[in-house]
């Protein structure tokens, strides 16, 4: 009997927790509302404790958009077709990422910036990259995200060849 109460209570919490984690503060859904008002197929989730993202469709496309607890808009993101990236960008993983396929590609845009993640590999390695829309590389993680690589890796490069 008490091996079910303990059941009970602790499948009780996790209905409870799971439930609060779906239902966002009203000034996060008024600000998602304002955004994107076309939206469809709406479902939230808070992955990290002061962090919501919604998941919608909107003109036709798979999207996310993540707020802070306070409603503000901190990213967006749409899966695309590898086809829609901008020449830049396809210059750059040409030049850069030689060898390698593209796989996933999202577009991304937050207050800083607008520009793609993309998943890249090849036989040995998976990469994920985030490029600016000039084609600048941000961010280059290993398929394991423990190895980050500088944004100015070119530039160190560089500089370390002229002072030899």
């Amino acid at each position: 009997m008490k091996n079910i109460i303990i059941l009970i209570t602790v499948f009780s919490l996790i209905s409870f927790s799971a439930y609060s984690q779906k239902t966002p503060p009203d000034n996060v859904r008024k600000e998602f509302a304002q955004k994107f008002a076309a939206a469809s197929s709406v479902k939230w989730g808070s992955e990290e404790k002061n962090e919501w993202e919604a998941e919608f469709k909107l003109n036709g496309k798979e999207m996310s958009a993540t707020f802070d607890i306070s409603g503000k808009w901190l990213e967006t993101e749409a899966e695309i077709k590898a086809s829609e990236l901008s020449a830049n960008v396809v210059n750059t993983l040409k030049r850069d990422f030689a060898g390698f396929k593209t796989d996933e590609v999202s577009t991304i845009e937050n207050p800083e910036m607008k520009g793609y993640e993309i998943e890249l590999k090849n036989k040995d390695n998976r990469l994920t990259v985030i490029i600016r829309v000039d084609g600048t590389v941000l961010k280059k993680e290993s398929d394991e995200g423990k190895k980050e690589e500088a944004i100015n890796e070119k530039e160190e490069k560089t500089k370390a060849t002229k002072k030899q």
